[in-house]
């Protein structure tokens, strides 16, 4: 524990350039997932990497002017326990697969960022911002390609239908459907078939020919 009066002052403008610095890397992280149509876009990470900026700052200078005692970590502590909650309700359970689990890794290594940022280690900030966006995105299809030639065949169609369109048109061109899941979003509803026989090209382009298909792919 240390006394509040030993620890040194932070001016106003300090305070501001890290909270600026956390919330413009936060954005950044976010604005990949905002590309990507995830649930939690630019204003959830700015909002992540600015709140532990902010609890950083006035755990470490706050009570300056109060002369107790203050532990500077413990506030940090408490980030990264609440973080976690943040993090579980990004995840999401859908049948048999389960989604966000790269969001809530991304608001967590936010959460890092903004409390690096809130403890002036800049050059941490940046670094870790860059080695996040280089694991979301090139670090994803390098891997997807080095995996490509060892994963199992491909037995799971997802088809994009335009907002409102009927599954029940799709199932009937679908032969061997074991399972389906249908999610609405925004602007479209995504369907997601879980087949008996593997990948057909010609089922493929069936199902793209039709008038309310936006996509289709195969997912493992």
């Amino acid at each position: 524990m240390l006394l509040a009066t030993s620890l040194p002052e932070l001016s106003g403008w300090d305070a501001v350039a890290r909270l600026a610095v956390a919330g413009a890397l936060g954005a950044a992280v976010g604005v990949e997932r905002e590309l990507r149509e995830r649930e939690a876009g630019v204003r959830t990470h700015l909002l992540v990497a600015l709140g532990s900026c902010l609890f950083t700052v006035a755990g470490a200078y706050g009570f300056h002017d109060f002369g107790t005692r203050v532990d500077p970590t413990r506030i940090a502590a408490q980030i990264v326990t609440g973080i976690g909650f943040l993090g579980a309700g990004a995840i999401i359970r859908e049948g048999i697969s389960v989604r966000g689990l790269t969001t809530a890794g991304s608001l967590w290594i936010v959460a890092a960022i903004g409390m690096a940022a809130g403890a002036g280690y800049y050059w941490a900030a940046v670094a870790g911002t860059v080695l996040t966006l280089l694991a979301l995105w090139p670090l994803r299809f390098l891997a997807y390609q080095a995996l490509e030639r060892f994963r199992p065949p491909e037995r799971r169609l997802v088809v994009e239908l335009r907002h409102g369109a009927q599954v029940a048109t799709l199932l009937e061109l679908v032969p061997g459907v074991r399972q389906v899941e249908v999610e609405d979003e925004r602007d479209r509803r995504v369907v997601t078939l879980e087949l008996a026989d593997r990948f057909d090209e010609r089922l493929v382009t069936t199902l793209a020919d039709l008038d309310e298909t936006l996509a289709v792919r195969w997912r493992r």
